[in-house]
């Protein structure tokens, strides 16, 4: 834990090397940064995972916005003795990761977008894609429960891919053994999930309301990476903020859901050539 200004935030580093923060998605924790981008440590890069507000530990503030999230971000770096870092924002991360940008234009060495919650210039229906009528009901239930929880992902295994992961499952029940592993890696650790409720209803709230950001103020090098099958609809908001942000590089896959799947590999190898080129201190 980092007890900063901010409020303590609890955070893990894995690593040496230029510093690289890792802003979690929804159901999350500094446990799901580290299961996503701990490969970032086997090519030279310092992995810092951050529990955001209402996760875990880091405690749920009045003023929980994304600004305000980014001001935390920037809290824990000061915490650190870390003038400058790349920035990697994923799913319901992806607000406060590019807050960070505006807010801290000379603390971002690089931004990292990967299916984020971000603003599209037409509505999408997310809910009736990802959900069938009733689970919501079920899913507002479960996220009270560690034992709900614990049931769904065991006896319910396609339907929390499916309204959790934002997958379909045909696409996890196609991919390599690996990869389905990582799959079950990050839903398995979703639990316990009662400490990370509040952070979860705050999410819900954010991303449901999401403004335009400023996005021609974003001067950081930025990649942003979605899929067109994403469930939570994220493929137009990441290809929007890639047309406005200035020289930002956009890459989309065709099938893969919320969680990319079949482009694991693919996918941090294409971080890490893009961030070869950025030096962060």
């Amino acid at each position: 834990m980092a007890g900063t200004p901010c409020g303590p935030i609890e955070y893990a580093v894995a690593g040496d090397g230029p510093p690289v923060l890792v802003v979690h998605g929804a159901g999350g924790g500094y446990d799901q940064g580290m299961d996503i981008f701990m490969p970032l440590v086997d090519v030279g890069y310092r992995v810092i995972a951050m529990s955001r507000f209402g996760y875990l530990r880091t405690p749920l503030p009045a003023d929980a916005s994304p600004p305000a999230q980014a001001d935390a971000h920037a809290c824990l770096l000061d915490a650190l003795n870390i003038r400058q870092a790349v920035v990697i924002g994923v799913s319901a991360g992806g607000p406060s990761a590019m807050q960070f940008a505006l807010r801290h234009p000379e603390r971002t060495a690089a931004l990292v977008l990967m299916v984020p919650a971000a603003y599209a210039s037409r509505p999408v229906d997310v809910r009736s894609k990802r959900m069938p009528p009733g689970v919501e009901f079920l899913l507002d239930a479960v996220l009270k429960s560690d034992f709900l929880f614990w049931a769904l992902t065991r006896f319910a295994r396609q339907t929390a891919i499916r309204t959790i992961l934002g997958t379909p499952p045909e696409v996890v029940q196609s991919a390599s053994a690996e990869e389905r592993a990582s799959v079950a890696q990050v839903l398995d650790h979703v639990l316990p999930v009662s400490p990370r409720r509040l952070g979860l209803l705050n999410d819900a709230a954010i991303v449901t309301t999401l403004p335009r950001y400023e996005l021609e103020r974003i001067a950081a090098p930025t990649l942003i990476m979605s899929v067109a099958d994403d469930l939570y609809g994220t493929f137009d908001g990441a290809r929007y903020s890639a047309e406005h942000i200035p020289h930002a590089r956009f890459v989309g896959y065709p099938s893969g859901g919320h969680m990319g799947v079949g482009h694991e590999k693919e996918t941090m190898a294409e971080i890490a050539a893009f961030l070869k080129g950025f030096s962060s201190r």
